[in-house]
């Protein structure tokens, strides 16, 4: 039977704002990439996403970026690779911390926004970020972009790489996603993300943004928390795949 991971992006937050359901999604995902206080997140935050995963048999990523709460980790910004490494590095050890508290552990590191864009292409950074996820625990899996400089260079520094899929974002022909910045971006039609959902786990294949149908094979499906009717959109891609015969699981 296939098989495929559902993961989110969750803790969203930060004091009294809350972005993201978290406790609704956890009951859908197998996945919770939790923000480590950079773009988003903060202490609290951060511990009681991590208890709510532990309580449901979730997984927990670190997802980690660019110190840019302001811009909510979606500005570009050039960090100096020490730097950077550093930084990864400390957001994972805050939230094991909280993991561990809760009697699980962070299992696997997503870069989030402006970062997950950028170490696509840019050695550089995508070497930083595998340097800190080193530093952190080598044991950990790092989740990206199918054909990324990321996943390619975390691999050959040992570290197990997962490739993710986005059924609500728009690929370029070229496997990419397209800016964010770009009209059509992102998908909004429900039943359109659900039917991109089963494609992309049943065959591997989307229709990019010129109608082109590609290749993206990923072993984990990103639904985003932060968009209207998340959580009904979530629980109607599970059962969709559900019905389609595709097993829902954690990858890590």
């Amino acid at each position: 039977m296939t098989s495929i991971d559902l993961n989110a992006d969750l803790g969203e937050g930060f004091g009294r704002w809350r972005l993201t359901d978290d406790e609704q999604l956890l009951s859908v995902v197998t996945s919770a990439n939790v923000a480590c206080g950079f773009h988003a997140g903060d202490a609290a935050t951060m511990r009681r996403v991590c208890e709510l995963a532990a309580e449901r048999g979730v997984r927990i990523g670190a997802q980690v970026s660019y110190r840019d709460l302001a811009g909510f980790g979606r500005r570009a910004m050039d960090v100096p690779p020490a730097e950077l490494a550093a930084e990864v590095a400390y957001q994972i050890g805050a939230l094991e911390v909280f993991a561990r508290a809760a009697g699980a552990r962070v299992a696997y590191v997503k870069p989030h926004g402006a970062l997950y864009n950028r170490v696509v292409h840019d050695e550089e950074q995508a070497t930083a970020v595998v340097d800190g996820v080193l530093l952190a625990d080598a044991a950990l899996s790092v989740l990206g972009l199918p054909g990324s400089r990321l996943l390619e260079l975390a691999g050959k520094a040992g570290l197990p790489v997962v490739t993710e899929a986005f059924a609500d974002r728009a690929y370029t022909d070229a496997g990419t996603l397209v800016p964010r910045i770009l009209e059509g971006a992102v998908v909004t039609d429900p039943d359109a993300v659900v039917e991109r959902s089963v494609s992309l786990a049943r065959s591997g294949e989307v229709v990019s943004h010129t109608g082109t149908r590609i290749e993206v094979r990923a072993r984990s499906l990103c639904l985003h928390g932060d968009t209207p009717g998340a959580v009904d959109l979530a629980r109607r891609v599970r059962e969709r795949l559900a019905a389609c015969g595709v097993r829902v699981e954690a990858f890590a």
